[in-house]
């Protein structure tokens, strides 16, 4: 069973990649010898994630392959070992099949900043795929895979699974090990499923999350397990539905009437800080890149990032440098995590009353691949997925609907640590509107 869908899937990828450019790197000898040994393993195929094939973003470990992040900085390094997300995967019987194309180190809302060229949208291949972890859900919309796994820094798992039309999850800061992770931005960065249901996005998040000892932020939680929504308060920000273009706020609220048909109760909410969201995010973002950049200096890892990096990574590390400094510090970067209390406080204040927010993922429809926008305009993507990664929040993304056939996606964000919860919610949304 297990080498006829790598063979089905390699032969597809064959056929498909060279298009739309999901992945960069696909080993056939090495995934048939691996799911050869897989069906031979009879303890194997009672394991949770038997029979289902991965791919895993260039940011992620995974031992033998090239872990570059896009990047020509670390086109050459292979990774020496799995990162404890991959590890989990195959210990649960999980075949990783390759690894799949991003923005270069994550810098990038569109997959079109990566040393191997843009991606492109499966739906609409005219169209950017959204980014960082492009190629993570292009690679599931293409059915080049059953299952992959993405990582979301402000938006970088859901900003793509809504533009192509497939299934995101973010888990609660701490939920995941980011062990084996090439950081953006080490405080916000977490590790997530990109998948074809919610109900494999359950399943993926229980096999990837726990405590790991390899990562100090880690926390223990119980298994996630599949309950009725029905009496839950789910919350709409009037300031969120504000910023979005008006076709896609049309759809959303045709969402946020499943939910009550389901049995919810919709609780109009008010949220002042999303003019804080993007400078905020970004901010804090430039000085932990910079910071995390500092060890590709061409001695232990590939050539210096400065000398052959992508415009968006060299913009991000320059600016990052800058407001590093003594003289920057004060006025930028302590005003940024002053705003990141505010904004989580408040967050925190007008969720009490709920048990879910529900939401546009993004306030515009995908460009077109190659279009000129400015660094503002690519960062405005970001403006209602940021604050989820602000708050400590988790974040999923499912599918409702399309425009001139893009799709859109429904953003449904819940408190830290209450994951159950929003996967419930996308399970019971996608079953009623399937």
């Amino acid at each position: 069973m297990i080498v006829e869908k790598a063979e089905h899937y390699l032969e597809r990828i064959e056929k498909v990649n060279k298009r739309i450019n999901a992945l960069i790197e696909v080993n056939a000898e090495r995934v048939l010898e691996e799911a050869k040994k897989l069906e031979k393993d009879e303890k194997a195929k009672k394991k949770p994630l038997y029979g289902k094939v991965v791919v895993v973003k260039a940011n992620i470990n995974v031992e033998g392959y090239t872990i570059s992040c896009a990047s020509k900085t670390l086109e050459n390094y292979i990774a020496p070992y799995d990162a404890t997300v991959v590890q989990k995967i195959k210990e649960n019987g999980g075949l990783i099949i390759g690894i799949a194309n991003m923005d270069e180190f994550a810098c990038g809302s569109s997959g079109e900043t990566s040393y191997y060229g843009a991606t492109k949208n499966p739906k609409a291949e005219d169209r950017i795929p959204g980014g960082s972890s492009s190629g993570s859900a292009a690679a599931v919309s293409a059915d080049l895979c059953d299952l992959a796994l993405g990582s979301d820094t402000g938006g970088s798992i859901r900003n793509p699974a809504s533009h192509c039309g497939v299934v995101g999850f973010k888990p609660s800061y701490g939920v995941v090990s980011r062990y084996g992770l090439c950081d953006l931005a080490m405080s916000f960065d977490q590790i997530g499923p990109l998948t074809k249901t919610s109900e494999d996005a359950l399943l993926l998040t229980n096999i990837i999350k726990g405590k790991d000892l390899k990562d100090t932020t880690t926390v223990e939680t119980k298994p996630f397990e599949k309950k009725d929504i029905k009496g839950f308060k789910v919350g709409v920000i009037k300031e969120f539905m504000d910023v979005v273009d008006e076709k896609i706020r049309n759809k959303i609220e045709t969402s946020i009437e499943v939910f009550k048909d389901i049995g919810c109760e919709i609780v109009e909410l008010s949220y002042k800080y999303v003019d804080l969201a993007l400078p905020t995010y970004y901010l804090i973002n430039y000085v932990e890149f910079f910071s995390s950049t500092r060890r590709y200096d061409g001695r232990r890892y590939g050539y210096k990032i400065e000398d052959v990096c992508g415009e968006e990574v060299l913009r991000r590390i320059m600016i990052g440098s800058m407001i590093s400094q003594k003289e920057y510090s004060g006025k930028y970067y302590k005003n940024a995590l002053r705003a990141r209390n505010l904004m989580r406080n408040e967050m925190i204040k007008i969720m009490k009353d709920v048990d879910i927010i529900v939401g546009a993922t993004v306030p515009k429809l995908p460009h077109k691949l190659g279009e000129k926008l400015t660094p503002m305009e690519m960062y405005s993507y970001d403006v209602l997925t940021v604050p989820a990664n602000i708050c400590g929040l988790c974040a999923g993304v499912v599918p409702c609907g399309e425009i001139n056939g893009i799709p859109i996606g429904l953003q449904i964000q819940g408190k830290p640590f209450d994951d159950e919860k929003v996967l419930n919610a996308m399970i019971a949304f996608e079953k009623s509107i399937n």
